[in-house]
């Protein structure tokens, strides 16, 4: 895994839809709920134009994001979380998320999130190992 600017890559051993599908089985099986799922390169397709997969998923619990809200409202706009799941020119596909403590620093939240981000940051950390191992 890899940070940078506030976002965590990690390389997939899977393809762009296994390793999507892996992802959304382990957020349910933490009783996580999948919001939506949205095909950029299908939509591309779609339209005429040309995308590599790329896959967003967005997911969550409100017992993991309404706390971070209750600090700073604003930071709902980085909620609910969200991995994006891409091909690169390679054929590689990797997963990339926000860095729970980046939304921290961003929404000046202070001490009072530590719990809860330290709770978010390992969960990430275990769904992305599920999805790309």
């Amino acid at each position: 895994m890899s940070s940078n600017d506030g976002l965590v890559t990690c390389r997939s051993q899977h393809g762009n839809a296994e390793t999507s599908q892996r992802f959304c089985v382990a957020a349910r099986n933490v009783g996580l709920s999948i919001f939506a799922q949205i095909d950029h390169g299908q939509n591309a397709v779609d339209s005429g134009l040309e995308l590599r997969p790329t896959r967003l998923i967005i997911f969550g619990n409100p017992r993991g994001g309404t706390p971070l809200m209750q600090l700073n409202q604003v930071s709902g706009i980085d909620l609910p979380f969200k991995v994006l799941v891409w091909d690169d020119q390679y054929g590689a596909t990797w997963l990339t998320y926000n860095d729970p403590e980046w939304l921290v620093e961003r929404h000046c939240l202070g001490t009072g999130a530590e719990t809860t981000t330290r709770a978010i940051s390992d969960g990430m950390k275990k769904l992305v190992s599920a999805a790309t191992r």
